[in-house]
């Protein structure tokens, strides 16, 4: 296994029983812009690949000297046309080369970019969620990889007198290309421009994921990145032993793959391959045809991801070599990562290297840029999302079952919302800690150098009619490992109600697999034998339980997936609940018939 650093803990408990959690070391040297990182490796290490994305057989390659050289001259082309602090860039495409280069570029010299789910341009129903962002950030310039791909969005008049840039223009004269940028302007003060910028420069502007209001602006700043990096690498030191080298498709709209994983190997001096699969029935052997190529040391993914490829190594063995050849740690992001897929990846490796990579998760929101909490130590089971890095503080409030509020604080930390005072003044306390609305628990009471474990958001907790709350965060994953491979997610119900019930979104494709076909029912699904899987294993799960707080008395299956143009889905993949059950509310109320034929009841 990969050098680790054990966890090393302070707590100072005040007398209203609240605590204050911490790393036992302090805080090491930051920098003062991720501009100062590409100029390092680019002095160190010229000829290192730093990013690559798929180009034909091979990959399309870019140095670090040579992302300097074009990061300045697309900077440069930036001043020319005027573009500063307050006349950011939108990106609308995936990630890429060219995506990084114009991010960097921005940063570079104080251009913000705002980096927006690609659905939000490609799906019809989602250029709500497009205008949106138009209006609130204002930019001055709009890319996207290929202007005939996403000729429907670049047509609508939230773009009228904003310039349109594109590495594929297409036959669209109204675009520039993306090369014209790398062309760069001799009239640039580029090194001023540069010397200018610090620590409290804007360098993104990440939008919230809107699960529980409209997306809201997060400025972050280099502070945030670059001391997010030092956090980081204090905790992982197999990070400075060797570059790093990732394969990912993680999306750079989102803080954890544009800011956590990018960053992560330019800070390093390591390499990024653009994983151009995803984990999807569709994609999965694009991502291993990725992995068969590239050994990676460090690798991040969903559950569902780890899930796809444990799959594919029990038959292709190639692959198998391949990702654990060099790997020094595999890190599951969103929910805990279940029992099955975890030893499944442990028995994987043990077979190619006798060993475990450190296999970990972390936490942190957009807001917290993004990691406050980090499992650094090896584990035997998921779930845990450990301890407090370097210079964040984390306030913990308990309640009668010591289940704790978390709310943080420390130089990762944004420090409010764009242009929403409003919202700014209800995020923090009065002592300035971020008002996360998440919920923990220790690992071990007596031992709280073992870390946290994630137990919910607060504020999908829930009521019975019989004042019994319900905790819904963590239900949801238990019936999600209830449920496995039936259903793609789930929302839980009961708020008013006598007991608890659950929507279940299929997992079609999956379910179809298997040869089940079924009725449609005014947006139910109807099929007698998935119906009686569904009892079946609500009744096995309500003999091991006890209390009407963990007990599912009924279900229905929905028919229509989560549909992101309506808000039921945020670009992350996340389930916006209060939309789903408002927008749905018919279902609902079926859900508690119990005459109803679509109501599966134990």
């Amino acid at each position: 296994m990969s050098k680790y650093k054990a966890h090393a803990t302070t707590i100072e408990t005040r007398d209203d029983g609240t605590m204050i959690y911490r790393a036992a070391d302090p805080l090491g040297p930051v920098a003062d812009r991720t501009g100062d990182w590409l100029h390092h490796w680019a002095g160190a290490a010229p000829d290192r690949t730093f990013l690559a994305e798929r180009y034909g057989a091979g990959w399309r390659e870019v140095s670090y000297s040579q992302a300097l050289e074009q990061v300045r001259a697309i900077a440069a082309a930036l001043l020319a046309r005027g573009l500063n602090a307050s006349t950011p860039v939108l990106v609308m495409s995936g990630n890429g080369v060219d995506h990084g280069l114009l991010a960097l570029a921005g940063q570079y010299v104080g251009v913000p970019i705002v980096p927006v789910a690609e659905q939000y341009a490609l799906i019809h129903g989602a250029h709500g969620r497009l205008r949106h962002a138009v209006e609130m950030t204002r930019p001055r310039m709009a890319y996207t990889v290929d202007a005939d791909q996403y000729a429907e969005a670049l047509a609508l008049d939230i773009f009228d007198g904003i310039e349109l840039v594109a590495s594929n223009p297409g036959k669209n004269d109204k675009v520039t290309p993306f090369a014209d940028l790398v062309k760069g302007d001799a009239s640039a003060d580029v090194d001023s421009a540069f010397a200018a910028t610090g620590p409290d420069t804007v360098g993104k502007i990440l939008l919230t994921s809107g699960s529980t209001s409209a997306p809201k602006g997060v400025p972050t700043t280099n502070r945030m990145m670059t001391t997010n990096q030092a956090q980081l690498a204090s905790a992982l030191p197999f990070l400075k032993t060797r570059p790093p080298v990732l394969v990912d498709w993680l999306p750079w709209n989102h803080v954890f793959g544009g800011s956590h994983n990018f960053n992560m190997i330019l800070a390093n001096g390591g390499t990024l391959y653009v994983d151009d699969g995803k984990p999807t029935p569709a994609l999965i052997s694009r991502t291993v045809e990725n992995l068969k190529l590239v050994s990676p040391t460090i690798s991040f993914n969903v559950p569902v991801g780890f899930a796809g490829l444990v799959k594919a190594m029990q038959t292709d063995d190639a692959l198998k070599q391949s990702y654990f050849a060099e790997l020094d740690m595999i890190f599951y992001a969103g929910a805990s990562l279940p029992q099955d897929v975890w030893k499944g990846i442990e028995d994987a490796a043990h077979d190619v290297r006798g060993d475990l990579p450190l296999m970990n998760s972390s936490w942190g929101l957009t807001e917290t840029a993004p990691a406050a909490l980090l499992q650094h130590e090896p584990t035997t089971r998921s779930g845990i999302v450990g301890v407090p890095l370097p210079g964040v503080e984390v306030k913990l409030i308990p309640d009668d079952d010591m289940r704790c509020e978390v709310r943080v604080k420390g130089p990762s930390i944004f420090t409010g919302y764009l242009d929403n005072p409003e919202k700014t003044a209800e995020a923090f306390d009065d002592e300035g800690f971020f008002l996360t609305g998440d919920a923990m628990k220790f690992v071990d009471p007596d031992n709280r150098d073992m870390g946290l474990q994630f137990d919910g958001r607060i504020s999908e907790d829930f009521k019975l009619l019989t004042g019994t709350w319900v905790r819904a965060g963590q239900l949801r994953l238990d019936m999600l490992a209830c449920i496995g491979p039936l259903a793609q997610d789930i929302v839980i119900t009961g708020a008013d109600k006598n007991e608890i019930g659950i929507m279940i979104f299929p997992n079609v494709a999956e379910l179809e697999k298997e040869g089940y076909s079924f009725d449609s029912d005014n947006g139910a699904l109807i099929n007698a034998a998935l119906q009686s899987d569904v009892r079946r294993r609500l009744a096995t799960r309500a003999g091991e339980v006890s209390g009407s707080s963990s007990r599912i008395g009924r279900a229905i299956v929905l028919e229509e997936p989560p549909n992101m143009g309506e808000g039921e889905m945020t670009a992350k993949g996340n389930l916006n609940y209060r939309k789903v059950l408002d927008r749905r509310s018919a279902l609902l109320d079926r859900l508690y018939d119990d005459a109803d034929p679509a109501t599966i009841t134990i």
